[in-house]
């Protein structure tokens, strides 16, 4: 992750706390309310519109951070943060922004995972040997995940097909790789990708560790 994508993740972070605490006795009632974690984050961030990771920020928030000085030391890191990071919502819009989704892979897809490998030349496993044709990569991959070794899944903006991501079970890991279009490059696309993998690769491989691969692969 680039300087300024770590810069804007804070800032993501940052604002939600600045919200909740704004908010706070609705955000104590969501958290209340709630059937457990992962829908009392659900619910933070519908409350206060924000990403999930800043969600999970609040939900984690220890009582000092409401102290009158806490919350002036947060929202002057707020404004610093702004004032750096205002070129990047508009070179790397996709970074911050919430449009990009995953979904499975399915054999409809060949077509993205076919550019990815005229791209890396590399087989899908992540084993770093030569890719074989399409169908058996795909069929090999379908069979992994049948068997719930593996995981692909496609990033998409509306219609498009940006790029792609890989989760593959070794050795009591998940290996994480994300690969994105050329065309779609040096946008953010992968700073998004990588944060909205890390909660739909948890909940396919509960209580297996991530490990984050080069991208590009």
């Amino acid at each position: 992750m680039t300087a300024p994508d770590r810069a804007a993740t804070r800032r993501d972070i940052t604002a939600a706390l600045e919200a909740a605490f704004e908010r706070r006795h609705e955000v104590l009632d969501a958290i209340v309310e709630a059937e457990d974690r992962a829908s009392a984050i659900n619910s933070i961030a519908t409350l206060l519109s924000v990403p999930a990771i800043g969600a999970e920020a609040v939900l984690g928030m220890p009582f000092d951070r409401l102290t009158v000085t806490a919350r002036r030391e947060n929202a002057a890191e707020l404004e610093d943060l702004n004032s750096q990071l205002t070129f990047t919502q508009t070179e790397r819009p996709a970074s911050t922004s919430e449009t990009l989704a995953l979904r499975q892979f399915t054999d409809a897809d060949a077509d993205i995972f076919e550019k990815r490998t005229s791209d890396v030349g590399a087989a899908g496993d992540g084993s770093g040997s030569p890719a074989s044709g399409i169908a058996d990569e795909i069929s090999a991959a379908n069979s992994r995940m049948h068997a719930e070794e593996a995981v692909w899944l496609v990033a998409t903006e509306g219609s498009d097909k940006i790029g792609l991501v890989f989760g593959e079970l070794s050795d009591g890991e998940v290996h994480v790789r994300i690969w994105i279009a050329p065309e779609h490059r040096k946008k953010g696309y992968g700073t998004s990708a990588l944060r909205r993998s890390r909660s739909e690769l948890a909940a396919y491989f509960p209580g297996v560790p991530l490990v984050i691969r080069a991208p590009g692969s």
